[in-house]
């Protein structure tokens, strides 16, 4: 039985965890993106191919890009977000000059990933990462004081914001901002003016049109990456819901079904994220990826906790609200139809052990990540071996 290839995060030379590290994690590919390189700017192939020769003489191979980021003039379509396309476009082609043909991208406007708390105690002493509904009001209504911000939350995270906001210290309430404001994919620290800018860029964009814009880019760089033999994966929203008035496109089934359709590819994939995903209680993950089928490029793996009112903790990659046997069950079936391995990662870790007492990259510890790994591995090893005997 042909089985997923075990990836890892590495956000480059500056990584607290290094690459003679993680050749000790069972991990046999990199992900990784050239981070210095100022979002929308052409990736040149000197630099590409030094941090795939670094890679290399690791023992290792570069088997995906996370991610090209794409600029905010493209999702707003302002500026000179046809240049930007055409730039993005060159980074692809350079890419394919040193043989690196899977691609990660996503499509969230302003923000990127969002938590609320990056260091909540798990019973066992370990650190996860966190997303409290009442917290996100909080930092909207009273910090960003968004016009109408509480119409977009629930009654009761409402109404538990504003307990929190007069039993909270200054300190606890800068702790929600700085958390938040760690999901701004920016080349320079934003405070809380620079996201009111921001924001006001997508004033009047809807969701419809930001689908719209969407479509756009994919049908100017999709024939592009076809042609490169470059595959596009798309990560799904994280959380898979509107946060701070901003529309959301990438969080259910029927939007992952709009981008296949948007542009029917095979160069047009997902990049399929069982977190960010599970996030949604009413997400059919197991459906929702064997809807993408062939068109799944990578995987990353992490589990999600659901709470009451909305919030959720991200668990051990085997436990949480995510049946990660049905999905490693079905993954493993689609692998038998791809002629080459399929990529995954363990997605996030906790914070365990002598991780506890070191600077890391929020949920990309190396020893929770580990941890997550092996579990993964193992539970692929169980599936395979029981349908070697059938």
């Amino acid at each position: 039985m042909k089985l997923l290839k075990p990836t890892w995060r590495w956000f480059g030379p500056d990584d607290p965890v290094t690459l003679q590290e993680i050749r000790q994690t069972d991990a046999a590919g990199i992900v990784t993106a050239l981070h210095d390189i100022p979002h929308g700017e052409i990736w040149p192939v000197a630099a590409i191919a030094e941090r795939k020769h670094l890679i290399e003489k690791a023992g290792l191979t570069w088997d995906v890009v996370e991610s090209v980021t794409v600029h905010e003039s493209i999702k707003t379509q302002t500026g000179d977000y046809t240049g930007y396309i055409e730039k993005y476009k060159l980074t692809l082609e350079n890419l394919a000059a040193c043989n690196i043909r899977t691609v990660t991208y996503n499509f969230m406007p302003v923000l990127d990933w969002v938590r609320t708390n990056i260091d909540y105690r798990l019973p066992n002493g370990a650190e996860a990462l966190y997303f409290d509904c009442a917290d996100l009001a909080l930092f909207d209504i009273y910090l960003l004081e968004r016009k109408n911000a509480a119409a977009a939350h629930s009654a009761a995270a409402v109404t538990e914001a504003a307990v929190r906001w007069q039993q909270y210290s200054d300190a606890q309430k800068q702790a929600i901002a700085n958390t938040i404001l760690l999901g701004i994919p920016s080349e320079k620290k934003l405070d809380i003016p620079g996201i009111r800018e921001r924001l006001q860029h997508y004033k009047h964009i809807s969701r419809q049109q930001l689908r719209q814009h969407l479509q756009y880019f994919l049908k100017q760089v999709t024939p592009v990456a076809e042609k490169l033999g470059i595959k596009l994966a798309i990560h799904p929203d994280d959380p898979p819901f509107d946060v701070l008035g901003l529309p959301r496109i990438v969080s259910t089934y029927d939007d992952i079904a709009f981008i296949l359709n948007a542009v029917d590819s095979p160069a047009n994939g997902i990049c399929y994220c069982t977190g960010s995903l599970g996030a949604n209680p009413q997400n059919d993950l197991p459906a929702i990826l064997r809807m993408i089928g062939p068109r799944v490029h990578f995987v990353h793996l992490r589990n999600v906790q659901h709470e009451a009112n909305g919030n959720f903790y991200e668990a051990d990659h085997l436990q949480g609200s995510v049946d990660m046997h049905a999905v490693m069950k079905t993954l493993l079936q689609l692998q038998q139809q791809q002629p080459l391995p399929i990529p995954f990662r363990p997605d996030h870790g906790h914070r365990i052990l002598d991780d506890l007492h070191k600077q890391c990259n929020p949920g990309y510890t190396a020893i929770g990540r580990m941890k997550g790994l092996a579990a993964l591995l193992g539970l692929q090893l169980g599936i395979a071996g029981s349908r070697y005997t059938r």
